[in-house]
């Protein structure tokens, strides 16, 4: 035991030191505990004894990460958002599996093989993705928005495909013959499944959990019992953990106390799956992995090509610019955790031989890697990229057009940023009689306003094409509340461009901004923190 004890040691000690690596290149530490796997397992150093412990925390993991994505489901973003996210979502999914299929099967492998590959090739990682924009504070854009949306829709997918793949064993195969009987199974059980879960959530959770909410800790230890126990139902049932632990997640997923739970485990679910990626870099076979390196290429290029040209091209037919398509479509440029997930339950029934889990593996080291850097540089690559993707834009795309005409008139003040400071200035301007109009990459803060009859409109102020179409003829004032400097200095570069004749006011948060863009004379400076210190202050003073 206590040999053990050491070994788990080293083990977290060198996943923090190539972690750090990893974060110091930009990288997911899914990439880096994968490459812990390696280095301490057979293929390299072969330091791990302890590997029936690492399985069983990695199985927990899983289960507990399966949790958290059921707990998390937010079915109302994929109602709202409708057509789009349901449209990509499953126009990507149909497309990458028809076309995996095809090249697995021109690569030589057997159609159960090629299955597996094709499917575990749809998923992509929504806990990356979601970490990438949320750093980019692109989480609530028109694309970040809309990206969620059919990471959602994939996230179903995961799970229904879980549930097929769990309701078949070795012993039965996957031939055509039974595939009608199946399907009526994973009906009935699915039925079954989703009836009690149901009268859970109606007659028994919610109680429940209100008691339990008393004591954080015992919250904590309910949720992680309440999944392992559901995953461990359904493995007996004969679906799978996976799919068990999914259905108690979402069993959870409306009570007022979901977000306190998912906001408690997210820790304990990235520490467990440290042991999934290690066990899963341990059990890699480089002798086997030379035969599989051309085809981890050729999967590697389908994904990180072929899957944003399918989401571009469905979202350009929509009526979105190709910018916003671009955008949202290299969020799907990667495979995910599921993926890897999925191929090892395959392996588990005797479908697919230990091969595939390698090939898979490389395909996500390789999409997850350069994806990270193509989303982190996406505006750049827009850039380079933007003048031979008009065939993704219709002649008039009308989702994203005409929204600055549909307001109340022209407006004689243009306001970037609805957050507190803009959303105030707004109003206040609209309130006082001015023609204003607001502009948001936030469609949810864009529709609140709307609600409130206050004029705005959808408009990414770091999109040059759009800014470049602006209506400014009747413009005096264009004021900029975004955070970012990087987008207010690019705003006054095109308004010279054109040739505005109006004012322009930038709102900054640091000093030393101020002082920059004064110097440099790209218009009025407005300090919203430094103003409002000054007259409290002066508030203070005045009541001494």
């Amino acid at each position: 035991m206590e040999h053990h004890y050491y070994e788990f040691a080293g083990l977290l000690f060198a996943s923090t030191v190539v972690g750090v690596l990893a974060v110091r290149l930009k990288q997911p530490l899914i990439v880096a505990f994968i490459l812990v796997g390696i280095l301490v397992g057979p293929s390299a150093l072969d330091m791990i004894s302890a590997e029936q412990q690492i399985a069983l925390l990695a199985e927990v993991g899983v289960t507990v990460l399966l949790f958290v994505v059921g707990l998390k489901l937010d079915m109302h973003l994929v109602r709202h958002l409708g057509l789009v996210a349901l449209a990509t979502g499953l126009g990507q999914l149909t497309f990458t599996i028809v076309l995996g299929f095809g090249l697995g099967l021109v690569l030589g492998f057997d159609w159960i093989k090629a299955t597996y590959i094709a499917v575990a090739l749809t998923f992509s990682s929504t806990i990356i993705i979601v970490k990438l924009l949320s750093d980019k504070r692109e989480i609530d854009s028109l694309h970040g928005r809309i990206a969620m949306g059919f990471l959602i829709v994939q996230d179903i997918a995961v799970v229904l495909a879980m549930m097929v793949v769990g309701s078949l064993s070795a012993s039965q195969g996957v031939d055509a013959g039974t595939t009608w009987l199946l399907l009526l199974s994973i009906v009935g059980k699915l039925a079954a499944a989703l009836l009690l879960v149901a009268l859970a959530m109606r007659y028994v959770l919610p109680n429940l959990v209100h008691l339990l909410a008393r004591s954080p800790e015992l919250m904590l230890i309910f949720a992680i019992a309440w999944g392992t126990s559901a995953a461990a139902l359904g493995d007996m049932v004969g679906f799978s953990k996976e799919v068990g632990a999914f259905l108690a997640g979402f069993s959870l997923a409306s009570t007022s106390y979901r977000e306190a739970m998912s906001a408690r485990l997210t820790s304990v679910r990235d520490f467990l799956l440290l042991f999934f990626f290690v066990h899963l870099g341990s059990q890699l076979q480089f002798d086997t992995l030379g035969s599989e390196l051309l085809p981890a290429v050729i999967f590697s290029l389908f994904v990180l090509i072929g899957n944003p040209l399918v989401v571009m091209a469905i979202m350009g037919y929509m009526g979105y610019r190709r910018r916003t398509g671009f955008l949202a479509g290299l969020t799907v440029a990667q495979i995910s955790e599921f993926s890897i997930i999925f191929i090892a339950m395959g392996i588990s029934l005797g479908h697919v031989e230990e091969s595939a889990l390698g090939l898979i593996t490389l395909v996500g080291i390789v999409t997850i890697t350069l994806s990270t850097y193509m989303i982190l540089y996406s505006y750049r690559l827009y850039d380079w990229l933007g003048r031979w993707l008009g065939v993704f834009e219709r002649r008039h795309p009308y989702r994203e057009s005409d929204q600055v005409a549909a307001a109340e008139g022209r407006p004689a003040i243009l306001v970037f940023g609805l957050g507190r400071y803009g959303g105030r200035l707004v109003t206040k301007l609209h309130e006082a009689g001015a023609k204003v109009l607001a502009m948001d990459f936030d469609p949810e803060a864009v529709r609140q306003y709307q609600r409130q009859g206050v004029p705005a409109a959808y408009g990414d102020i770091e999109s040059r094409e759009f800014l470049e179409h602006l209506d400014l003829d009747q413009v005096r004032w264009v004021i900029s509340t975004v955070p970012e400097m990087g987008a207010s200095r690019g705003l006054a570069e095109v308004l010279r461009e054109r040739g505005f004749q109006g004012k322009l006011a930038v709102t900054v948060h640091h000093e030393r901004d101020g002082q920059q863009l004064e110097a440099s004379g790209h218009g009025i400076v407005l300090r919203p923190y430094q103003d409002a210190a000054d007259y409290a202050a002066g508030q203070i003073l005045a009541s001494l």
